[in-house]
């Protein structure tokens, strides 16, 4: 188990982070970044357990409106670990295009942290656009644009994925049908109505996911994978 620390973030991670993403650095995007996760750089920085989650279309740099209260609840699933989160740095740009960079700088984030921190685990996901950089980053195709996957040597250290309103729902597929690698380890939230996942008309259910249990459905699914 990994020692447990104060932790901080390291603006030299996150920087190159953002560079590799290819995204432009903002104050907004900054601030976002230094408030919203964590960036592991050190052993002795290593969470037990990091939550990696991309937010959705439109939102500020950050976890986003799924993604903050979703650390707070698998924080408190694993009270005897040390659990850490990092914010995917990606444009969630309106045109849908930027979810492939977006994966990239999921999978690059969590390669660079496996190495660093061998006995870490991973829960990932995202909410909207950020559970397509999601699928592609856990190699499903056709899931949006082109971004890099994580290596299938780190499969293993992904315990859980969680993704709400998922895109890939849109061609009638899911991560446990799309995937034999992430599918045992998934679980996706789609609530009825939503357009973006279920095709439906009520924007409202899109934007219900923390408020209607998801979230700590999400969190007690992810607590289990890595209790088990």
């Amino acid at each position: 188990m990994n020692k447990r620390r104060k932790r901080n973030v390291a603006t030299v991670g996150i920087c190159a982070a953002v560079v590799a993403a290819g995204a432009v650095i903002t104050p907004q995007a900054f601030a976002g970044t230094l408030f919203g996760g964590r960036a592991t750089t050190a052993a002795g920085d290593c969470s037990d357990v990091e939550l990696v989650f991309a937010r959705g279309t439109g939102e500020p740099q950050g976890l986003g409106i799924v993604g903050r209260p979703l650390a707070r609840e698998l924080a408190a699933a694993l009270p005897d670990l040390a659990v850490g989160s990092f914010a995917v740095v990606y444009a969630a740009a309106g045109n849908q295009r930027s979810a492939g960079p977006g994966a990239t700088n999921m999978s690059r984030h969590i390669t660079e942290v496996a190495g660093e921190c061998p006995d870490t685990r991973f829960v990932i996901g995202g909410y909207s656009q950020g559970a397509s950089v999601t699928d592609i980053a856990i190699g499903i195709r056709g899931a949006g644009t082109a971004g890099e996957a994580i290596p299938e040597r780190l499969a293993d250290r992904v315990a859980a994925v969680v993704v709400f309103g998922n895109p890939l729902g849109l061609q009638r597929r899911t991560i446990a049908g799309s995937s034999a690698v992430f599918g045992p380890k998934a679980k996706e939230f789609c609530n009825t109505g939503d357009p973006v996942c279920g095709g439906g008309g009520n924007f409202a259910a899109h934007l219900a996911y923390p408020r209607n249990g998801s979230v700590q459905q999400a969190a007690a699914f992810a607590a289990s994978k890595i209790a088990g």
